[in-house]
């Protein structure tokens, strides 16, 4: 079992930034891609990034790309997505997700092994 914690979340006025965090108590085959999912009120979940363990190879959604940036320190066991020039539209429920490396690049919520708690994010307008 793999245990996903993250921190990070907030409010944040249009334009700002934030930075989430995502502390996996070990990695597995099973977690050798960390993302992350978001789900806003009334949508489903969707990806937003994710970063292969090894080799660092990511994944952007085209509605965060050249703003977020995910990001591991594999000693520490902890991938990060740093969140720029944030839009109402970014005002999630942010997910930590781990998945084995072979569906990083195309990320599914039904190849997910192990889900973080998730942490909210708020940008108002």
């Amino acid at each position: 079992q793999v245990r996903l914690v993250e921190s990070g979340g907030g409010s944040v006025q249009a334009g700002g930034s934030l930075r989430l965090s995502c502390s996996a108590s070990r990695y597995s085959s099973g977690s050798n891609c960390m993302g992350w999912f978001r789900q806003g009120p009334g949508t489903e979940r969707e990806a937003v990034a994710a970063i292969v363990r090894v080799g660092a190879s990511t994944y952007y959604a085209d509605s965060v790309k050249g703003r977020f940036t995910i990001s591991q320190d594999n000693a520490k066991s902890t991938v990060y997505l740093q969140m720029n020039r944030l839009k109402p539209e970014d005002t999630a429920m942010y997910y930590c997700a781990a998945s084995s490396s072979a569906s990083c690049l195309r990320p599914r919520v039904v190849d997910v092994n192990y889900w973080g708690q998730g942490t909210q994010v708020t940008v108002s307008s």
